[in-house]
């Protein structure tokens, strides 16, 4: 077996969901840095700037369906038919606070996004979402939703982001739920509010711990983002 067979055999697998709403990005780049941001060593700089670097990558793929029109432009050698997007603009709806990690990669890619934000907790006993935050730019219903959040663990906060965005108009199929890593069992919470909403993830994990953290994880994203505790 050669060395190019091996690196393509320990890529993980994409698992097939019924619903065909769950695209795990699997490209080289993207599983080598996330397996240091998952290093328990890698500081808060360092662990910013592969949150960054991954949200680029999974924008790259949320975008994929975005459509395209032909205008014609002049390059120094001559006229030529080219390709500019057509259609609505796009939000980014980060989930306070770890989701803010994900924004400037994204704007990275889509500086003239508007930006909404989100604002849940936890609660520690029920593991439920609890808001005390929402502001969405007021054309929200008209533009294309991508939703950031590193983490994708009970699912509680990103099936409640989704909810708030529906209420102001926005359809499912203009959301887009981009994290790092997910659970299964925030996947399912996910597809049970609304089957139509695409996530995209770097990795699907193997299950939730008791207190509701993704196993084996990374830890807190949102303490290791910011270098809290």
């Amino acid at each position: 077996m050669t060395d190019k067979t091996l690196a393509a055999d320990a890529r993980p697998t994409n698992p097939t969901y019924p619903e065909g709403m769950v695209t795990v990005i699997d490209h080289p780049m993207v599983q080598h840095k996330l397996t240091i941001l998952r290093d328990e060593k890698t500081g808060p700089k360092q662990f910013r700037e592969l949150v960054k670097e991954l949200a680029i990558f999974e924008g790259y793929e949320a975008t994929r369906h975005f459509q395209l029109e032909s205008v014609t432009v002049k390059t120094p050698i001559r006229e030529t038919t080219a390709y500019t997007l057509k259609g609505r603009k796009v939000a980014i709806v980060p989930i306070l606070r770890a989701g803010l990690g994900m924004v400037e990669g994204i704007l990275e890619l889509i500086p003239a996004a508007r930006v909404g934000h989100v604002g849940l907790y936890r609660d520690p006993e029920t593991h439920q979402p609890v808001e005390y935050y929402c502001k969405l730019p007021e054309d929200i219903g008209a533009r294309e939703v991508l939703i950031v959040d590193p983490m994708l663990a009970t699912g509680g906060s990103a099936s409640a982001a989704i909810e708030f965005l529906k209420a102001e108009g926005v359809s499912s199929e203009s959301i887009r739920l981009l994290v790092i890593l997910a659970a299964p069992e925030g996947i399912q919470a996910v597809v049970e509010t609304d089957p139509q909403v695409h996530i995209y993830t770097c990795a699907i994990d193997e299950r939730l711990d008791d207190h509701a953290y993704i196993v084996p994880g990374l830890g807190d994203a949102g303490d290791r983002i910011f270098g809290t505790k």
